[in-house]
């Protein structure tokens, strides 16, 4: 099986970057990258030092429920070109993460999450996918509980 990750779509992006509201209602805060762990949701390439970037809440399900969660991502403030692919992104450099399967209906699989090492998140998608109940894979980082990326079968 292929997997790929997917960004925050670029429709999203524009609108966040355009000012749009996020997920609570509010303005995109706007502040400079500090270069220090900065994940761009869209490009997946960490913000530069010195570079523009958009602190926002973000909701990565398309409606509000009970599993939907809801909480802070970074985005360049200026359009990027969206990342993705195959290939692990910049992005998840932390030594590992949380990963969760969901269903079509974007609910949470129960007993597909789990603490992976970063290198090994290929294969435990992979895994994960290879469930018919679980239409995609969220990565949060363990720390704090964070959105990083979508993955999916290709």
């Amino acid at each position: 099986m292929n997997i790929h990750f997917r960004p925050v779509p670029t429709d999203l992006a524009r609108a966040y970057q355009a000012g749009g509201a996020d997920a609570n209602g509010q303005v995109p805060e706007r502040r400079m990258s500090d270069g220090a762990g900065n994940p761009c949701r869209h490009c997946l390439k960490m913000i530069p030092k010195g570079k523009g970037m958009l602190v926002l809440a973000h909701r990565p399900f398309p409606a509000p429920q009970p599993y939907a969660e809801l909480g802070p991502i970074f985005l360049c403030a200026d359009p990027c070109r969206a990342g993705g692919g195959a290939a692990m992104p910049e992005i998840l450099a932390s030594p590992d993460y949380i990963l969760r399967g969901y269903g079509a209906n974007d609910r949470m699989v129960h007993g597909t999450g789990g603490v992976i090492p970063t290198p090994l998140i290929p294969a435990r998608a992979e895994e994960l996918l290879g469930d018919d109940r679980v239409a995609y894979v969220h990565v949060r980082s363990v720390r704090n509980n964070f959105y990083q990326i979508r993955i999916e079968r290709t």
